[in-house]
């Protein structure tokens, strides 16, 4: 059997900071999205929005330079890059709604083979509602990928023919970036961007249980 080592939570950071093209205005989820913008690459401007009202954030601050004033919408302090700007919750959806964005990049508790999202309830009894602005990215943004573990913890693939769970948005997801491998999700299904060295792309179709075509 083929052996293959998954990609750490910063190594899957660093492989999504790198399609991310100069210029662009995006916006990074709740949970390990957040860890792109430590790895953006030098040499080009991104402009890094929070749906709680900033435009132009930095890395995460230095241990003991936190301010707690300059928060993301997970409540993680945040840097402010020169040039940077505070605005009202309200228009920080208005951007979001209007196409403003030019790639969000969210968490998933599962996306089906055509960008179908869902990644705001598990749909459990007694479950808390946390959909925050994920709706709103998820269609607003003029692309969403998601940024997730390609398993779960019981070891079911969350790449799926159809969602069992509440959707977030239809036929929104246009890339997946997992710790095995980077799919694109088109209206033929699943394609295959890269996979980590020593994963076998019949073993990567196991693991999912779905057909993943090569990239034209």
């Amino acid at each position: 059997m083929n052996t293959f080592q998954r990609r750490s939570k910063d190594e899957l950071a660093k492989r999504v900071a790198q399609d991310i093209f100069d210029g662009a205005y995006v916006n990074l989820g709740i949970g390990q999205p957040t860890l792109v913008a430590n790895h953006l690459p030098s040499g080009i401007e991104v402009v890094l929005h929070s749906e709680n009202g900033i435009l132009g954030m930095g890395p995460a601050p230095a241990a003991g330079d936190e301010d707690y004033d300059l928060i993301n919408a997970g409540k993680q302090p945040v840097t402010l890059l020169p040039g940077g700007v505070f605005f009202h919750h309200a228009d920080s959806f208005a951007m979001m709604r209007g196409g403003h964005l030019d790639i969000c990049v969210l968490g998933a508790f599962q996306v089906s083979a055509t960008g179908d999202l869902a990644n705001w309830s598990t749909g459990e009894p007694g479950a808390i509602p946390a959909v925050g602005g994920a709706m709103d990215l998820a269609i607003g943004a003029k692309q969403t990928w998601v940024m997730m573990d390609l398993l779960s913890k019981k070891g079911e693939s969350k790449v799926v023919e159809k969602c069992t769970y509440p959707l977030t948005g239809i036929a929104c997801v246009k890339r997946i970036y997992s710790d095995l491998a980077t799919l694109a999700c088109t209206t033929e299904g699943l394609k295959l961007i890269d996979m980590v060295e020593g994963l076998g792309h019949a073993q990567l179709e196991k693991l999912v249980g779905l057909p993943i075509q090569q990239l034209d």
